[in-house]
């Protein structure tokens, strides 16, 4: 099985894409990933819609906002907010997480590895086959 990160962007309309895709996808969407995180530059979320794989090509996609909103505290983002009840509203489990930051990696790739490997140990990726 393949299972890739499909990365959208940080910002505002992105979210917007992410909501249309889980409407569009809504047979398909398994679950809504807030993967929380602090670097530097203080505390941010990212957001993970990960796809059932499809019955061809045993692909599994994971569409991602990485790291663009902040998480304010004390105080949920209006963006969190609009895609939480997004998902909830089409019965899309949404699961926390907090992870390393990106910034942490030398590569992209490696940080996908290491989401990857966190996602399959809590059995929100399916498994491989």
């Amino acid at each position: 099985m393949i299972q890739r990160f499909i990365e959208l962007g940080e910002g505002y309309s992105d979210i917007y894409e992410l909501i249309e895709l889980m409407k569009a996808n809504r047979h398909r969407a398994e679950r809504l990933l807030v993967l929380e995180t602090e670097n530097k530059k203080g505390k941010k979320l990212s957001l993970a819609l990960v796809l059932k794989k499809t019955d061809e090509g045993n692909f599994q996609a994971i569409y991602l906002c990485r790291e663009g909103i902040p998480i304010l505290d004390g105080k949920k983002s209006e963006r969190l907010k609009l895609t939480e009840e997004a998902a909830e509203g089409l019965g899309i489990p949404v699961i926390t997480l907090t992870v390393q930051p990106s910034d942490r990696f030398a590569e992209k790739e490696l940080y996908y590895q290491y989401l990857t490997g966190i996602l399959r140990m809590n059995r929100y990726l399916s498994p491989l086959s």
